[in-house]
């Protein structure tokens, strides 16, 4: 009886439900990974990552562990609880089944092989827009915010051997991915295509989310596309690892490309955002409106999405 009450309730107290329990997750886990910190690495080095001081012994190490004690293991811990313990129904909000065409996959590689210079144009966009005169101590607050943020990437982003190179693709490009994915085009795009009732509604909503929850305000048109290719994906082909695939491929190409960088193997810095030109741009839209007009012909046939 329980099972029916909460699969059926309005998704909008699903929603609710879900953000309670994601916060909830966090804070606790953020309390065990402050807790651990201390015991591993004492109270002064948990005092420097809040200050970003890099002098300070450990530093690295302890982020790591602060970033999976009270960031990666809560989400994901708050996907599972909420698809197996809340709606009990993980097959319908998780979609984990593989029922598609391994090709699929071939065609997400090269979607995300051909997608970068969108990416770029997009973030050139975001970053040259200013918000009005009164909004100034936003717009500084969300420019140090950034600048904190790349801050943090790039410690975390430090390689020096193969061996580091490999464990942080695994755990940037693919445990990252499986996580994200489980919370936005897992629980929650699913969420918003039962309250809306429009499949295309609730994958761009999902995206606004998914950008938004990155805190990383001059990324947000990037990502927004990210999160929007990433909607169709699941949707079109009803599995959640399609989006988790293409998720591992974006960021395991970033830490690939930053070690090489790092390491002086290549020239091109991950960091540049004036790679391509416009004729690059165009060409780049053409191939991804191909691709993924490809894919959804091979993933849907003739189905249709609900709202269409």
């Amino acid at each position: 009886m329980t099972v029916n009450v909460q699969k059926h309730s309005h998704p909008s107290l699903q929603f609710l439900i879900f953000i309670l329990i994601t916060i909830g997750m966090v804070i606790v886990g953020y309390l065990l990974g402050a807790a651990t910190v201390i015991a591993l690495y004492g109270v002064n080095t948990l005092m420097a990552i809040a200050r970003l001081n890099l002098a300070e012994a450990n530093v690295v190490n302890a982020l790591w562990v602060l970033q999976i004690i009270s960031t990666t293991i809560p989400i994901l811990a708050a996907s599972l609880v909420f698809v197996y313990a809340v709606v009990k129904d993980p097959r319908e909000y998780l979609r984990p089944a593989f029922k598609f065409s391994p090709f699929l996959l071939v065609v997400i590689f090269c979607v995300m092989l051909f997608i970068s210079p969108l990416i770029e144009l997009l973030s050139n966009i975001n970053q040259k827009m200013v918000l009005p005169h009164f909004l100034d101590g936003l717009q500084h607050w969300m420019r140090n915010a950034e600048d904190q943020a790349q801050k943090l990437t790039t410690i975390l982003l430090q390689m020096k051997t193969v061996w580091s190179m490999i464990i942080k693709v695994l755990f940037i490009g693919l445990v990252t991915a499986i996580v994200e994915e489980f919370m936005f085009r897992g629980c929650i795009q699913t969420i918003f295509t039962r309250w809306t009732k429009n499949t295309h509604a609730a994958i761009w909503i999902t995206a606004i989310l998914f950008s938004a929850f990155h805190m990383e305000f001059f990324g947000f048109l990037p990502r927004l596309l990210l999160g929007v290719v990433f909607g169709y994906l699941v949707a079109w082909s009803g599995s959640i690892w399609t989006s988790v695939w293409a998720h591992f491929i974006n960021n395991g190409t970033a830490v690939v490309v930053t070690y090489l960088f790092q390491n002086k193997m290549i020239k091109i810095n991950p960091e540049d955002q004036h790679i391509f030109n416009y004729s690059n741009y165009i060409f780049s839209l053409i191939i991804i409106l191909f691709l993924l007009y490809l894919y959804h012909n091979i993933a849907m046939g003739n189905k249709k999405l609900p709202g269409e």
